[in-house]
């Protein structure tokens, strides 16, 4: 593919993603938690930073991988490095391979560590990349963590998407091994299983972004861009996010478990705590703010989000986000159906 198309791709992926809504139902609606009337703590004494193997998050909640490799994505990055400056979120730019084919690419993703030069950066690649390029990908952001994105059903339904997967594990494995900082390996929105999560840790990866669907759908990004949009039956492939979450709670005592997909609200984010997520990473919700509001309005809706996360851990008379995972939670019908499908203990 030219640089011109990957470009154009890029831009392409932003624009049909900004023009999606989140599912119309949810399974973050599907677990309540108890509500006991009087708490015992203040606002003030809520503690939300959150305590990973490698670094510390002042708050719970990143900025997630999005967008890089065109002129106009370039300006997006820009625009939400200087939230995650001014709110001290950390933050992850979408997949630097355009940047690793093309170095005129390069200031599209580099942007991000110029503007936040002290900030907790992530950079990205995707399973495949070899594990220079992978080590270039750090070096280029001067990065924290790599994510490692996979992505298998986006590329079977994107058209000129890749079809080869068999080395996708050995090739983790190398990247895990060679890379001179954490890597997260990252769904893109559907979801992980009991399974890949264990597979994961016999290489050695200490971090899991699950990101479950319900939030930007990859397949229906690639089916639009499909002559006959004739794969749209792929819609709801895989598993939510608080049913990937389920299916970490065995790993989450060596595994940096973080979750994505589908976050609408400082509630999603709480319950995502809850079941045992480390941090709690948003794309689409910055997104369409920073484009259609600015920056002083994004701004605001983080300093928003965040405080409405502390009045709702002041409600169920917790302190700190290890306090939340041992919150009260009653499951629906549904979400227990899978537990016991799944052999899952919680």
């Amino acid at each position: 593919m030219s640089d011109s198309k990957r470009e154009q791709r890029k831009n392409d992926h932003v624009e049909i993603a900004m023009a999606q809504t989140d599912a119309p139902q949810s399974d973050f609606d599907k677990i309540r938690f108890v509500h006991h009337s009087i708490p015992d703590i203040d606002v003030s004494d809520v503690d939300l930073s959150s305590q990973l193997t490698d670094f510390k998050l002042d708050y719970p909640i990143y900025i997630n991988a999005m967008t890089g490799g065109s002129e106009w994505t370039k300006n997006i990055n820009e625009k939400l490095a200087v939230v995650a400056r001014e709110t001290g979120l950390a933050m992850a730019v979408g997949s630097t391979h355009a940047a690793l084919r093309n170095a005129n690419m390069a200031s599209s993703f580099s942007i991000v560590r110029d503007t936040n030069p002290e900030g907790i950066v992530f950079s990205n690649v995707g399973a495949d990349v070899p594990v220079d390029k992978a080590e270039e990908a750090v070096t280029l952001l001067d990065a924290q963590a790599l994510q490692v994105h996979v992505n298998s059903p986006q590329e079977l339904v994107m058209p000129e998407g890749n079809r080869e997967f068999s080395t996708w594990m050995d090739n983790l494995a190398l990247i895990v091994e060679r890379v001179p900082v954490p890597v997260i390996v990252k769904e893109v929105g559907f979801g992980m299983s009991k399974e890949t999560i264990q597979s994961l840790k016999a290489i050695g990866v200490k971090y899991v972004d699950v990101s479950g669907k319900g939030g930007t759908n990859f397949v229906d990004i690639e089916n639009e861009r499909r002559s006959l949009k004739d794969m749209n039956y792929l819609s709801s492939w895989g598993q939510s996010t608080v049913e990937s979450l389920l299916e970490s709670t065995k790993f989450q005592q060596d595994v940096n478990v973080l979750a994505s997909g589908g976050v609408r609200t400082p509630l999603d984010a709480v319950k995502c705590l809850a079941l045992g997520a480390n941090a709690v990473g948003m794309s689409r919700p910055f997104l369409n703010h920073i484009e259609n509001y600015g920056i002083t309005s994004t701004l605001d809706y983080v300093e928003s989000f965040i405080d409405q996360m502390k009045k709702i851990m002041t409600m169920l008379n917790v302190r700190t986000i290890e306090e939340l995972k041992q919150t009260q939670i009653v499951f629906s019908p549904e979400l227990i159906s899978w537990m016991e499908q799944r052999g899952l203990t919680i």
